[in-house]
């Protein structure tokens, strides 16, 4: 990395960043300049520790995530079934009922059968949510996109640097406040979930992709709206600190992925991925994962109604 993508994040501001690349901006997409920051948390889950220092070098990232109509064309393009729409092979999942081996996704009131284009079960549509990130989106389908698109999906390391949007150390995507001077910065849950959503934010569900403000780098929807996919295996926390500045990371990738599986269902060998920013589901008496720092955990066979993804161009594969 060069001196400039070293500079402390506080020193670098979105505008600055575009206008020193504008003359090869692909479509869409915002630069992120490189450097060092704390990744991690101390202060909530104990799978976002400990704190310690990354380095990543600059990269391209959708301003947005992936809508409804992005994921649309490529489909009509490609021809593309997702996850969600094909039935699954019983040799994955030994020991399950036939009857229950259907195709379909998650949601968190349960119709069956729903899938991107029916995000709530037969019933629904995604007429008229052209600019709502797309959902019920598998691990497999949002690097089919990916490819698709000539991009890539961004590490853990990267989504969250480009998360805080240079407020490095910040508890929020915007500073040390979550709703600062009675403003909703993020699409999230208000009120008692999952009994109540009193949407102060006019949103019961996912919303249009530029409905909240963006980022210090102008990158939109980092928190909140939908969980998006990362590239790294899951682990159960972050390595710890290096000892020296000479050894702190660069662009790191995550652990293995035979340490992904989850532990409390060893009978089913599906690997995990990271997810990352919290979704419209996401509340203060349940689940305070609407931080940068915030990860979870999702099998790469599963999607949901509340997690889509986005992409990113790194500046050493561009050449």
């Amino acid at each position: 990395m060069n001196e400039v993508q070293r500079l402390p994040c506080e020193a670098i501001d979105s505008e600055t960043a575009i206008e020193r690349h504008d003359s090869s901006r692909p479509l869409g997409m915002v630069f992120v300049p490189g450097g060092t920051f704390r990744m991690g948390s101390d202060r909530h889950y104990p799978e976002e520790r400990p704190v310690h220092r990354v380095a990543v070098d600059g990269f391209w990232i959708d301003r947005t995530p992936v809508t409804n109509h992005d994921f649309r064309k490529f489909v009509n393009a490609a021809g593309y079934v997702t996850f969600a729409e094909i039935k699954p092979d019983a040799k994955d999942y030994p020991g399950a009922l036939p009857h229950m081996l259907k195709a379909g996704s998650l949601v968190f009131t349960p119709p069956s059968h729903a899938n991107w284009r029916r995000p709530y079960g037969p019933r629904s549509t995604i007429s008229g949510l052209d600019d709502h990130p797309v959902v019920h989106i598998a691990y497999r389908d949002a690097e089919a996109y990916a490819k698709w698109a000539g991009k890539e999906l961004p590490t853990e390391a990267e989504w969250e640097f480009a998360a805080r949007g240079g407020h490095d150390g910040a508890e929020y995507a915007w500073g040390d406040e979550f709703t600062p001077d009675g403003r909703r910065m993020a699409n999230t849950w208000q009120g008692a979930f999952p009994h109540k959503n009193v949407a102060t934010d006019g949103h019961q569900r996912t919303s249009p992709v530029m409905a909240f403000p963006p980022n210090g780098y102008g990158v939109y929807d980092m928190i909140g709206n939908v969980w998006e996919w990362t590239t790294d295996w899951w682990s159960r926390r972050h390595e710890a600190d290096a000892p020296k500045a000479c050894c702190i990371p660069e662009n790191p990738r995550g652990g293995p992925e035979t340490a992904s599986h989850d532990p409390c269902q060893p009978q089913i060998r599906i690997p995990r991925k990271v997810l990352k920013g919290g979704s419209h589901l996401c509340a203060p008496n349940y689940c305070r994962r609407y931080r940068p720092a915030a990860r979870h955990a999702e099998p790469v066979d599963t999607s949901t109604s509340h997690v889509g993804f986005r992409c990113v161009l790194r500046e050493r594969t561009m050449s």
